[in-house]
């Protein structure tokens, strides 16, 4: 079953209120308009967000491994601590993001944009990127052990 933007906003509340987290994992939460959405600390894994607009939202310390965020758009979201490694992010927009420690590990950046980022201690092990990925100016993706793709 698909989710609504409003449900997910109420169920986020409820959990808040609980002092509960908010576990949308595995769920289809694609094309959604979820901007400024309160998602701290959500389990997010293996979700389906492809296209969904999570622009400005908190998602710091979210689980969002494995998930699938195919051309969605995180601009000036947090996403401090969050834990995206194996993310497919082909396309996303992280523009002016805040990654500060996240773990991205073999996640795949092909296409990604990361300009103005905030990537300091993000863990970029494995992760794979190609020559369309943008990145925040003066950041070595090589050195923070992210692997340039080359296709054919």
């Amino acid at each position: 079953m698909r989710l609504s933007e409003k449900q997910v906003l109420e169920m986020a509340e409820m959990a808040r209120q609980r002092g509960e987290r908010l576990d949308l994992g595995r769920r289809n939460l694609s094309g959604l308009g979820l901007y400024e959405a309160d998602l701290k600390g959500a389990n997010l894994a293996q979700a389906d967000l492809t296209a969904t607009n999570l622009s400005r939202a908190d998602l710091s310390d979210a689980d969002l491994s494995g998930a699938r965020l195919v051309g969605a758009g995180f601009r000036q979201a947090n996403l401090s601590g969050a834990k995206l490694s194996q993310a497919n992010l082909l396309g996303a927009t992280l523009r002016q993001a805040n990654l500060q420690s996240a773990e991205l590990r073999d996640a795949y950046l092909g296409g990604a944009d990361l300009s103005d980022a905030n990537l300091a201690g993000a863990d970029f092990r494995g992760a794979r990127y190609d020559r369309y990925t943008k990145w925040s100016v003066g950041f070595d993706p090589e050195a923070a052990g992210a692997i340039l793709r080359i296709s054919s």
